[in-house]
């Protein structure tokens, strides 16, 4: 088992979970934060602490992924955290492009811009909700564990996310 052999610091179990779980860590974050950059700091520090975990003899002992996903959304959490107390810096959505776009481009990237600002808008956990789910692809099961709920909560999450997203989007569109 890939967990026994990692605990045990078996050096190919180590890389084997780093090239399993990185690419999924590092698209849960970007999709929470927007940004590489910072998505690629919660990847490294979210296996930083698994390392270190591992030394300490915490860490995981029986959902691997669950425990990952975990350990990233609290750096998530606590990067909007920090973000907050610093202040954020807001891009000009109107700066002019220098590539020449359609209008259809144009018209889809302010829907994909819409519905990124509803879903910042919902709570933490009915994002982390949406996200394991239909980004990441997780079961109800799966995203229980990782939320630490009942299958149950997790499908009311999911059910109040979608109507809170479907009625501020369709308040931004009649206004």
């Amino acid at each position: 088992m890939l967990l026994e052999r990692v605990q045990r610091w078996d050096e190919a179990a180590l890389a084997e979970v780093y090239d399993t779980y990185a690419p999924a860590i590092y698209r849960y974050a970007c999709r929470h934060l927007g940004n590489s950059d910072s998505a690629q700091e919660i990847v490294a520090d979210t296996f930083h602490r698994f390392l270190v975990a591992l030394k300490q003899g915490a860490g995981p002992q029986q959902e691997l992924s669950a425990w990952l996903y975990r350990v990233a959304h609290n750096l998530i959490t606590d990067y909007y955290r920090r973000e907050s107390i610093r202040g954020a810096v807001e891009i000009d959505e109107n700066m002019p492009s220098r590539a020449p776009q359609t209008e259809a481009a144009a018209l889809q990237r302010e829907e994909i811009t819409r519905i990124r600002q509803a879903f910042q808008h919902l709570p933490s956990l009915q994002q982390q909700v949406i996200n394991l789910r239909f980004g990441e692809g997780l079961s109800l099961e799966e995203v229980a564990q990782v939320t630490e709920k009942t299958v149950g909560a997790v499908k009311a999450l999911q059910h109040r996310a979608i109507e809170a997203l479907r009625t501020m989007l369709d308040e931004k569109q009649t206004t």
